[in-house]
This record gives structure tokens, C-alpha cells and sequence, in this order.
């Protein structure tokens, strides 16, 4: 499906698609609505947290990462649904590996959380 819009015209149209995917995601998958809201609470605490603009930048970036995550997950999930509801191992498969990407992301960024508040503790503790 080729797209008739070409230069900006294109662009402001993909953003468009954009935005409508993710209102659809919020709408329908809980988990980004609470992933939203946990980046909500956490902007001000990247603030406080970071030393300079590209400390909270690392701390922003790794939770919108997790989101991205979230979005293809539930693209896939949004996928194997379309196709059917009855079981088949490998919807099975694509399920749980998107799910695990999830995992992983939201693993990394516990981590780096977790470092720049164990850095800022122990800056406070000096």
C-alpha cells in the first residue's frame, strides 16, 4: 500500500496513523495506560535524580523505551488475535516473546533507575 502523500504532506499523515495507534493502545491495553502513568510519576524524580540534561534524558529515554516495547508487544498480540483465538503453538510462541521483550526492557530500565538513585544515595549520604 503505497502511500499518495509525499514530503511533509507524508509526514504529518504517518503522525497522524501515529497518534491514532497509540490512543488505540491506551484504550485497549492496561498495562501501557499503567506504564504511562509510571512515567508520569517519574519525570520529576529524573529531575531530581539527574546530575545534568543528559542524565534525565537516559532516565526519560529508558522508560520510553519500555513503551515502544510495549507498543509492538501489543501490535503482535493485536496480530495473533486477528488470525484467532484458538490456541496454536506458535501464537503462543509470539505472545510470550513479546512479552518477554517487555520484561527485558522494563529489566533495564529497573536498572538504570537503579543506579542513579544508588549514585544519588550515596552522594546524600556523603
Amino acid at each position: 500500500m503505497k502511500s499518495s502523500h509525499t514530503g511533509f504532506n507524508r509526514i504529518l499523515h504517518a503522525a497522524k496513523f501515529s497518534w491514532k495507534g497509540v490512543c488505540s493502545t491506551w484504550r485497549h491495553e492496561a498495562a501501557f495506560r499503567q506504564e504511562i502513568l509510571i512515567l508520569v510519576l517519574l519525570a520529576p524524580v529524573a529531575f531530581w535524580l539527574g546530575e545534568n540534561a543528559i542524565d534525565v534524558a537516559v532516565l526519560m529515554g529508558v522508560w520510553l523505551f519500555v513503551l515502544v516495547v510495549e507498543l509492538l508487544n501489543t501490535a503482535i498480540e493485536t496480530v495473533v488475535d486477528r488470525i484467532g483465538y484458538e490456541y496454536h503453538k506458535l501464537s503462543g510462541r509470539a505472545k510470550d516473546q513479546g512479552s518477554a521483550a517487555v520484561f527485558i526492557a522494563f529489566g533495564l530500565a529497573l536498572l538504570v533507575w537503579g543506579a542513579y538513585a544508588y549514585q544519588k544515595w550515596q552522594a546524600l549520604l556523603e
